[in-house]
């Protein structure tokens, strides 16, 4: 399909489970938005938001050309989405390059989401109440990661609006600071630092930018308001595939063993007897569940094996598939052959539900830690 005149906001991304979930904050609030591989996008004619996710790895060269091809697509702004723990030193190098390709001199980072656990105070991330990583003091990491001087928009200025904000942005890059790290430690702040950085060409943020981000840009005179679209309703067998050690994913498959049908795979050998077993119970009304153990995901060779059961599953007719485990989002997307993935609003908190262009396959991503206890029997049912 060719390019589309709509796209006003470019992201790219290298994490999936960052991606999803700012990609589905922005579908929350009536953004149109794809996310696939820089090669398969822009793929929507009416595509808003555009996430062009990198393979883990990716060197400077590939973002460089993800941005060419955004702006192509008709991309107005620029963001670089970072994980939730704002851990990847190629941060760094890759924001000096887009900076240079944008000829921008300055960067908002913006890496929290205070209402999901991940605020920053005095440039320090926090996650929950501790300290995030070991070098917690992200202008000092930032700054080990980038060729360039970086700043902090404090608490107190943050707090002040988005006046503050954009002085502080324009006092810093006269000084010459690339980067300006911003406090946030509430949703409302985060909103106020999204409004303030709508004139930058490119924005360093997590996945909580999304919430605030469509209002900002609104506001701006640079997005639509939001045109109320019915979203498919779920249809086909439905299939769940769990890959992680967090305590609330083992709870929910225990709660689902009592209504449905549920298979743990303690070997990588496993996994053909598991799909055989798990097709004559395929079925449209409750989900079959299959599940790495806390041994095979501790091996670290649990995610690929399921990942090759999700395609078999859906070569077999599945229409609906949940995954479970961030560390198994990236793993399943390359066995689907990088499918372009239309994101759709959350079925629950940090659970994305998208459809795979071409195929109509629903997949829904839920974090390890995500969700009531009977997500994986609703999540796909009637938003």
């Amino acid at each position: 399909m060719g390019t589309s005149a709509m796209v006003k906001l470019g992201c790219i991304a290298t994490d999936p489970a960052s991606a999803l979930e700012f990609g589905a904050l922005l579908a929350n609030d009536g953004v149109r938005t794809w996310m696939g591989p820089v090669s398969h996008l822009p793929t929507a004619a009416d595509a808003e938001a555009l996430l062009s996710l990198l393979p883990p790895g990716s060197a400077v060269a590939e973002a460089v050309s993800a941005c060419e091809a955004l702006l192509s697509a008709g991309a107005a702004r620029i963001l670089l989405l970072s994980e939730a723990g704002f851990g990847d030193p190629s941060i760094g190098p890759v924001a000096d390059a887009l900076l240079r390709r944008l000829q921008s001199g300055f960067a908002l980072v913006a890496p929290g989401f205070p209402s999901r656990g991940r605020s920053v105070y005095l440039g320090h991330l926090f996650m929950g109440t501790a300290l995030a990583g070991e070098e917690p003091n992200l202008p000092r990491r930032l700054a080990a990661w980038a060729d360039a001087p970086v700043g902090l928009l404090p608490f107190g200025m943050v707090e002040e609006g988005v006046g503050t904000i954009r002085r502080e942005i324009s006092r810093l890059a006269e000084a010459g600071r690339r980067y300006g790290v911003a406090d946030s430690v509430t949703d409302i702040q985060l909103g106020a630092i999204a409004e303030g950085a709508t004139a930058l060409p490119l924005t360093v943020a997590g996945a909580g930018l999304g919430l605030v981000m469509p209002a900002a840009l609104r506001r701006a005179g640079m997005l639509a308001e939001p045109v109320e679209k019915e979203w498919p309703a779920p249809r086909g067998a439905w299939a769940v595939l769990a890959a992680t050690e967090a305590r609330a994913t083992l709870a929910q498959i225990g709660f689902a063993r009592l209504h449905g049908p549920v298979r743990e795979l303690d070997r990588v050998e496993d996994a053909t007897d598991a799909l055989e077993w798990a097709v004559p119970l395929l079925s449209d009304e409750h989900p079959v569940i299959l599940a790495a153990s806390p041994g095979l995901v501790r091996q670290g060779a649990g995610a690929e094996a399921l990942a090759a059961l999700a395609a078999a599953l859906a070569e077999r007719g599945v229409g609906r598939l949940l995954v479970a485990g961030e560390a198994l989002f990236g793993p399943v997307l390359r066995a689907l052959g990088h499918p372009v993935l239309r994101v759709g609003p959350e079925a629950a908190q940090a659970t994305p539900w998208c459809i795979a262009e071409g195929t109509g396959l629903q997949l829904a991503f839920k974090p390890g830690g995500a969700g009531g206890r009977d997500i994986l029997l609703r999540a796909f049912l009637p938003i």
